[in-house]
């Protein structure tokens, strides 16, 4: 088993983010995450039990991020792994038709989220120089698909965010953009229908990914990862 590790992972209330959350408390790491949901959040403390930090916050608005890491980094709990995984999917439909609102408010978690929990817990990583960000990508943010142009617009940004970031931190730490493949996830529903349900559960996933995160370091800096398998 690797040493344990403070480990940061935004969004989660469900998903990826709470499957993720779950199997790596059961190895041994302490995690602090954050979501929207209180009740989820509520839920996902008892079974993670003592020992691990879960806050209701929305990564679109910087002041709470901020709020958040002053509480997180008072404790010393400095990240030793960052996952920014939190992001939302508009409906399927042509660009045009994609409000003003939803546009932006899918901008603002992808991106905007992205950045607003780096800026306010990798400071305190790179003081210490050390540390792994592992911003979370997509397929569709190396290839595009009709009717999800907002979605690949944020992720292809995630992709060229995390590489230009990579070349600014200290030596002995890593940003690394990660696709997840394809997930049978409330996300992938909007996005696929029906079709969804012939792709990996989170929790078949989750087999494959932690293990490969957690190896992830600074051989992998600026590289475009994606998890083996899926």
């Amino acid at each position: 088993m690797s040493p344990s590790r403070n480990i940061l992972i935004t969004g989660v209330s469900k998903g990826l983010g709470r499957i993720m959350a779950l199997r790596l408390a059961s190895l041994g790491h302490r995690i602090d995450g954050c979501g929207r949901s209180r009740s989820a959040l509520d839920d996902l403390s008892k079974e993670l039990r003592e020992g691990h930090h879960l806050e209701a916050v929305d990564v679109s608005d910087g002041a709470q991020v901020q709020a958040w890491a002053e509480h997180v980094l008072a404790a010393g709990r400095i990240p030793d792994l960052l996952l920014n995984n939190a992001a939302v999917i508009t409906r399927r439909a042509p660009l045009w038709e994609i409000s003003g609102d939803d546009f932006s408010r899918i901008i603002d978690i992808n991106i905007k989220g992205v950045a607003n929990v780096i800026r306010s817990f990798v400071p305190a990583m790179v003081e210490r120089r050390s540390g792994v960000i592992i911003n979370f990508s997509s397929g569709w943010g190396h290839s595009t698909a009709p009717e999800v142009a907002p979605y690949c617009a944020t992720k292809f940004a995630i992709e060229g965010l995390t590489q230009a970031m990579a070349q600014e931190l200290p030596e002995g730490m890593a940003a690394i953009p990660l696709s997840p493949g394809i997930i049978h996830t409330e996300m992938l529903d909007t996005a696929m229908g029906a079709a969804a349900d012939t792709f990996p559960s989170p929790e078949a996933w989750v087999d494959d990914a932690v293990p490969y995160i957690l190896g992830l370091g600074v051989a992998d800096n600026g590289q475009s990862r994606r998890v083996p398998g899926h």
